[in-house]
């Protein structure tokens, strides 16, 4: 099928039943492989604490996660619509060639990435390694941190074999190329697109398994687009994979064979489910670290926790994809494979909930209020909080900004007011109090005469010792400590 649904190329004399259940078996394991390595991927743990590093947060390889939020969810249905529709009219009215020439390249660029994040992140999978950079590269645009980037020779070894497979796959676009690119496209979206809660996720489902009865049941337009895009949107695996290679050798594994029958699974029947399965495990992530184990571990990688939604789900979606795949080979058509994937998740995760009591946690867990590089939390409030807990202080006044400037040196960190806690230790005034009547001349302090002659107290009778701040200074530092803020230096 295409972005989402299951279909087979009925062109071609059927093959044997044990071949062609070696195809849907080989489905089946490109589909579950990365929905699990993405939701390891999208699982964030919290900084460790120690010499250099902060409490809170999470740990420095997060890589920026998009959330997927409930606005979102309602209107992707028609985006995607729309876009299946545009597609659909492209391969009616123009060349299929033309097009398809446009979208390789397109995805070519995509792959690069995708590949090369996929590979380090099924390298940490296998080996347990953190795989971290020893380089850094760093963009700044005036005070504002626009790219960082830690790397190490094995990233740039990977990002070379990426460049180089991609190149192969656009000249070629040999099938085990495309699928190893539609496994890293999945990959990648579970991982970096996240799902801000349980609700954004059943109405995403539920607004795709309308999308995906209507478009595979009642139209031709999805079957059409599936089978006229030769681009990474599907996995597929040959009917007769047996036969394939005795009629061309090891070539009709590794090269670019035509007129070959094939199975196929749209990637949206991977990463749509795959979404809401990694939001299950996250979860479980959630109830360990509220846990009395959990909270003694909360500053340690660890992937000994309970994962009760995170297996019921990724079961139930392995049953719904059989059974697509059984109703599919048994009546010879294409199914919308969401018409059974959207219910068998939805309903793993409400029964697990209620059989362990925590319906209500469910609906309440929500993910992406954290606060952004603004110092705003992603609700629209402007209290943030420094990398140690503690919650930022407002800005100061211009007056007291211009007194005590940032060092050149310093640079700001996401949560706003880090640096002007290091400068200032502000207290709330009882009353306001007004500035002094204070202005500079050539660099010189000086105080304009007074209207009234005032009695001078001892102290003030007193001469000032050299070296001390003249009057002027004196005065201004007084303001400042009545309104809770210190002179950090002299202006």
């Amino acid at each position: 099928m295409s972005s989402n649904g299951t279909a087979q190329q009925a062109d071609h004399a059927e093959p044997l039943e044990s071949t062609i259940f070696v195809a849907y078996g080989a489905l089946l394991v490109m589909a579950i492989l990365p929905i699990f390595v993405g939701s390891r991927a999208s699982v964030k743990f919290p900084k460790k604490t120690g010499k250099g590093k902060k409490k809170g947060g999470v740990d420095e390889d997060d890589d920026g996660s998009e959330f997927f939020r409930l606005e979102d969810a309602y209107w992707f249905p028609i985006i995607g619509s729309a876009t299946l529709l545009g597609l659909y009219l492209l391969f009616t009215y123009l060349d299929k060639d033309y097009i398809n020439f446009l979208l390789t390249g397109y995805f070519g660029l995509l792959g690069v990435g995708a590949l090369a994040k996929s590979i380090l992140d099924f390298s940490r999978f296998l080996t347990g390694w953190e795989i971290k950079g020893d380089y850094s590269l760093q963009m700044w645009k005036r005070d504002k941190e626009i790219l960082s980037y830690r790397f190490s020779i094995f990233h740039l070894v990977v990002l070379g074999s990426s460049i180089a497979l991609t190149a192969h796959y656009v000249i070629s676009k040999q099938w085990l190329l495309s699928n190893l690119y539609g496994e890293a496209f999945s990959a990648s979206a579970i991982a970096l697109l996240n799902l801000d809660s349980f609700w954004t996720g059943i109405i995403l489902l539920s607004g795709l398994f309308i999308y995906d009865i209507f478009w595979v049941f009642f139209t031709p337009v999805m079957v059409t687009v599936a089978k006229g895009l030769d681009v990474p949107i599907k996995v597929v695996w040959p009917r007769d994979v047996i036969a394939l290679v005795e009629k061309n050798g090891i070539w009709g594994l590794i090269g670019n064979v035509e007129k070959a029958s094939f199975a196929m699974l749209g990637l949206g029947d991977i990463v749509i489910p795959g979404l809401f399965i990694a939001l299950c495990l996250r979860f479980d992530y959630h109830n360990f670290l509220a846990s009395k184990k959990g909270k003694a571990s909360s500053s340690q990688k660890t992937w000994s926790f309970p994962k009760p939604y995170f297996t019921a789900c990724l079961i139930s979606y392995i049953l719904g994809l059989i059974t697509t795949v059984t109703v599919m080979h048994t009546f010879q058509a294409a199914q919308p494979a969401l018409l059974y994937l959207s219910p068998a998740c939805i309903l793993s995760a409400l029964g697990t909930a209620f059989v362990r009591g925590e319906v209500k946690a469910l609906f309440a867990y929500t993910e992406g209020e954290d606060v952004d590089e603004a110092g705003k939390s992603k609700k629209g409030t402007s209290e943030a909080t420094t990398e140690s807990g503690e919650k930022s202080q407002p800005a100061l006044s211009e007056a007291t900004a211009a007194v005590a400037p940032r060092a050149p040196s310093q640079k700001p960190t996401a949560a706003s007011g880090k640096m002007l806690s290091d400068i200032l230790e502000p207290k709330k005034p009882e009353r306001p109090v007004s500035p002094p009547n204070v202005e500079k001349t050539n660099g010189a302090v000086k105080r304009p005469a007074a209207s009234a002659p005032k009695a001078k107290s001892k102290q003030e009778e007193a001469p000032v010792p050299a070296g001390s701040p003249d009057v002027g200074d004196r005065e201004l530092a007084q303001w400042l400590s009545k309104s809770g803020a210190k002179l950090s230096g002299k202006a």
